[in-house]
């Protein structure tokens, strides 16, 4: 099969687009042909080595840990699939990837795929999805009647965020610039604000957020100032640069790791299927154009929502 690797770390002149070989089930695992896999910037972090602790790969490494393909084998002891499954998952993050005909992985991540949209597209649901969910209700707890500041927004994380909270019930104000103040607006955000004229914290006009998740990069300033908008008893959250340990007032900080949760990726599908949740493709591209993607993403000149990297 043809498949996109590394065999060392470094810049994106160490990924080819090769032959390898196809991978076969082993015990709890399914084989996918792979209709669509998505990228997501940490990718570059990983190829480059600078999370090489975190996440240790086994060379040669397969990228692209978000898939939407077709079950073509299932090993033994898994249930409840079958050949011609149609499913989407979030593999693990350093196991081989999805950039390739085909792939493996655990049984256990899998959900049906979404039936409302194109297969491939699909690939741009499962970690960016989880994420939100993740951080807005196992970490911040957010409920019904709150006010959440969803620093970011205009990306795919922020863009399941402001979708999330506001069916939660909650009331959303979210940053993003002009060129994505449209899309988050139709997502339901009750406010947006445009960072690149006034940034926070002045632009909260002493407004503070029961909850606030913050997922663009910040320095520890910036954090701090974040974090003093969240409210007496309130959240702040973080994907990126973690709060104060002690930031006073009640307000609790925490970081979000995402996991891999197949009964919440099939939630975030039933929610798709149903017309709460948008998925948001910016393009779609030929696999054997992942390097290219990847120089692009470091140069901030990927487009809004998510790259579909088609075998």
């Amino acid at each position: 099969m043809k498949a996109v690797r590394y065999h060392a770390y470094g810049d994106s002149g160490v990924l080819a687009y090769e032959e390898a070989d196809r991978p076969v089930a082993t015990a709890g695992q399914v084989v996918v042909k792979v209709a669509g896999s998505a990228f997501n910037p940490v990718d570059v972090a990983i190829r480059s080595g600078f999370l090489r602790q975190v996440f240790p790969v086994t060379f040669p490494q397969i990228p692209n840990f978000d898939v939407a393909g077709v079950i073509t084998e299932v090993g033994e002891g898994v249930s409840g699939w079958s050949t011609g499954d149609a499913v989407v998952a979030f593999l693990p993050m350093a196991g081989p990837g999805a950039a390739a005909e085909y792939a493996a992985g655990p049984a256990e991540v899998l959900a049906a795929a979404p039936r409302t949209v194109e297969l491939a597209d699909a690939a741009a649901l499962p970690s960016s999805g989880l994420t939100a969910w993740q951080a807005l209700f196992e970490v911040a707890g957010l409920q019904a009647g709150q006010s959440v500041l969803i620093n970011g927004a205009g990306g795919a994380v922020g863009g399941y965020a402001v979708q999330l909270a506001r069916q939660a019930g909650a009331t959303v104000t979210a940053t993003a610039s002009a060129g994505s103040a449209g899309r988050v607006r139709s997502y339901g955000a009750d406010r947006i604000v445009d960072y690149t004229v006034t940034p926070l914290p002045a632009a909260a006009a002493g407004q503070r957020f029961d909850v606030v998740l913050n997922l663009a990069p910040a320095s520890p300033e910036e954090t701090a100032a974040l974090t003093d908008l969240a409210a007496d008893g309130g959240a702040f959250v973080s994907t990126t640069t973690p709060g104060p340990d002690d930031a006073g007032r009640g307000v609790r900080t925490a970081r979000v790791y995402v996991r891999s949760d197949g009964a919440q990726l099939a939630e975030l599908v039933a929610r798709v299927d149903a017309g709460d949740l948008k998925i948001g493709v910016g393009q779609r591209r030929p696999l054997a154009d992942l390097p290219a993607v990847h120089d692009e993403s470091a140069a901030g000149q990927l487009p809004s929502g998510k790259t579909i990297l088609i075998p």
